[in-house]
């Protein structure tokens, strides 16, 4: 996130109107009266992991039942922790998918561990794909070979492979967020600068796209409100977010994107795909679709139902494939409850990470509280989470 031109400049990355060329207008912000919809009300939050030292931001549980999560270094508050780990019912924390990975110190070559850890993914296979921003201070650039995408087989807790994200992707204040995948392509947002990254999975290609566009750019007169607060930077500005959340249509067909405080906006993944459309005219392709308010974090569902968390009140709204949103649940616990994860068992899983309480928001001093948690909550009327999607 960031409040400068560039949100990681000075701010947090976590994590614009649609183009002129077209006419079509984002839907109303989910929460308000017109789009409310009837819902048979959910049960409160369970508190499922907890520790006492790392605010968890992502969270996967695999087909063994571990609970994967992880958290960016410049939460830690001077203490490093692991950047991804198992945790385990009585609180502690085992580095994932090993303590080697889990070594990178300042100074230290960053093409084969982890630096600063912002999303887990599980894909339709169960295979587990981390993404390292690369930037291990708040508002820093990336350092070399930071940026990179690892892939990771739960069922021998290997690496398959690593993707390191080449410097012509990367700009100074790059921080790249999260990742979607379909077929032989990945996703990726750079809530930083603004950008969708397109990463070829079979050859290692990245090529950056919309870069500066304002369909990934936060508006100017946006604001991030967490509890009555709004959030602002070290400058004292108010805090925005360029490109964070994204998801993919159950069919894998279309893509979802935008900044942290809205509006969605929508394209065909063919697209985005084809190398041979260049920017200008790939920019012509892109739609609105929905005007979300400031959230932590998405999750889609297999029939199209989009799960986000309104900062603003600590609560889980579905938006429905109708248009209809309607509030699943509404707790204090859930403080920043970012990144959701559907286990396609009715169950959707909230890292409450308290990311406003981080000290780069609080004049250098946190005020983040442990436990630190993971909560449940067992969805009325559930679906199945979609194919890839976390």
């Amino acid at each position: 996130m960031d409040n400068t031109r560039a949100p990681f400049a000075t701010a947090l990355a976590l994590a614009a109107l649609m183009t002129a060329a077209s006419p079509l207008r984002a839907a109303p912000d989910a929460g308000s009266a017109a789009t409310v919809a009837p819902r048979a009300a959910a049960q409160p939050p369970v508190v499922v992991r907890q520790n006492d030292r790392m605010p968890w931001n992502a969270v996967v549980v695999d087909g063994n039942g571990r609970f994967i999560v992880g958290s960016p270094r410049w939460t830690a508050n001077g203490d490093t922790r692991p950047a991804v780990a198992i945790a385990r019912e009585d609180g502690t924390l085992v580095p994932y998918p090993d303590a080697a990975w889990n070594s990178w110190a300042p100074g230290r070559e960053a093409a084969g561990v982890l630096v600063s850890v912002n999303a887990i993914h599980q894909d339709a296979q169960g295979g587990l794909w981390i993404v390292d921003s690369g930037a291990p201070e708040f508002g820093g650039e990336p350092v070399r070979h930071g940026p990179k995408v690892v892939h990771v087989d739960p069922r021998t807790d290997t690496v398959v492979r690593t993707y390191l994200i080449p410097d012509e992707a990367i700009r100074a204040h790059s921080y790249v967020d999260d990742i979607r995948i379909h077929g032989r392509h990945a996703y990726l947002t750079d809530a930083g600068e603004g950008a969708v990254l397109v990463l070829d999975l079979e050859d290692g290609r990245v090529r950056r796209r919309f870069d500066g566009q304002p369909f990934v750019r936060a508006r100017a007169g946006d604001t991030i409100e967490v509890a009555g607060k709004v959030l602002r930077g070290g400058d004292g500005k108010p805090l925005q977010v360029n490109a964070d959340p994204l998801e993919l249509s159950p069919d894998g067909q279309v893509l979802y994107f935008g900044p942290l405080s809205g509006p969605l906006s929508q394209i065909q993944t063919r697209y985005l795909d084809d190398d041979d459309i260049d920017d200008e005219a790939l920019a012509r392709l892109v739609r609105p679709w929905f005007g979300i308010p400031p959230v932590g974090g998405t999750a889609m569902a297999a029939d199209g139902s989009l799960y986000y968390t309104r900062l603003a009140d600590n609560t889980l709204v579905v938006r429905r494939p109708d248009g209809t949103t309607a509030p699943v649940v509404r707790d204090r616990r859930l403080r920043w409850a970012d990144a959701p994860f559907l286990d396609g068992k009715g169950h959707i899983y909230l890292p409450a990470a308290q990311i406003d309480g981080a000290a780069p928001f609080n004049d250098g001093t946190s005020t983040m509280q442990p436990p630190f948690e993971v909560l449940r909550v067992d969805l009325p009327d559930a679906v199945p989470r979609a194919p890839g999607s976390p």
